[in-house]
């Protein structure tokens, strides 16, 4: 579970803060403040790029503090973030957490039960929970914070969204 959680949601948590470097080059070139990016959203029902950030961020830190039984240790934010410095120390906070994580903080997660307050008292077991919430959730905010870029023209690829690929040379 280590593997699946700490490693793979700081890479794209890094990843993240490298699309909203490119977002703050886009928004230079283009002469308007980067910071206006934050209120965009891809439909008006829709959480803005701010929320979908502040989310993709506790999903990582709260997954991990569940998985580990160390939830009362999970950072608690006000999500009172309004610039890109801010939500960019907010994603930075987060990868930094996920950081003081080992994989012997994951022994026995996939056996624990799981709740959430929402959850009005069911459960998921730690291996259930992160197959069919913590990956989902996190991975559905991160691609709607690079949709929403993309949706305003900021130059981004999939490369930008995979980032850095584990690539071996042939045997």
């Amino acid at each position: 579970m280590y593997e699946l959680v700490v490693p793979q949601f700081a890479k794209m948590l890094r990843n993240l803060l490298a699309n909203l470097d490119e977002a703050g080059k886009y928004a230079g070139e283009r002469k308007f403040e980067v910071d206006v990016l934050l209120q965009s959203r891809l439909a008006p029902d829709q959480f803005s790029l701010m929320r979908q950030l502040q989310i993709a961020c506790d999903t990582a830190a709260l997954g991990a503090a569940r998985l580990a039984g160390t939830e009362k240790d999970a950072p608690v934010n006000a999500d009172t973030e309004q610039t890109m410095g801010e939500i960019k120390a907010r994603i930075e906070s987060a990868i930094s957490y996920l950081r003081g994580f080992s994989p012997e903080s994951f022994a026995g997660a996939a056996e624990r039960r799981i709740s959430q307050p929402r959850w009005k008292g069911k459960t998921l077991s730690g291996q259930e929970f992160l197959i069919h919430h913590v990956i989902p959730n996190f991975y559905f905010h991160i691609t709607t914070a690079y949709a929403i870029l993309r949706h305003n023209g900021v130059g981004l690829g999939k490369k930008n969204y995979l980032g850095d690929m584990p690539y071996r040379e042939p045997a």
